[in-house]
């Protein structure tokens, strides 16, 4: 659901999506892209549990009191974590992003 400019502006952690519309951060969205990588790449479900967890709350930290964050970062800074851990999991995230070439 887009959100009118009015809207945007009481956003406290605003993501900029990629058509520049705006939309209140959802820490669950990140866990959930996270740990479907996780489930991917046939981790257990107890460390699927606790890599989302971790990566979900760098992402709250990178976010912090900023005002708005461009979702590309978000994206960028959760791959890199998942690289750090394995580059099958960066892999899976990746794949479950949509082709942004064709935008």
């Amino acid at each position: 659901m887009k959100k009118t400019k009015e809207q945007s502006q009481t956003c406290k952690n605003c993501i900029v999506k990629r058509k520049g519309h705006t939309e209140e951060f959802d820490e669950k969205k990140v866990y959930g892209s996270v740990y479907a990588a996780c489930a991917s790449a046939h981790c257990e479900e107890c460390e699927c549990e606790k890599t989302a967890d971790e990566i979900t709350k760098k992402i709250k930290k990178l976010i912090g009191s900023k005002k708005s964050i461009d979702s590309a970062k978000i994206r960028e800074k959760v791959e890199s974590e998942l690289r750090k851990k394995d580059e099958e999991l960066a892999f899976f995230y990746e794949q479950h992003l949509p082709d942004l070439k064709k935008l």
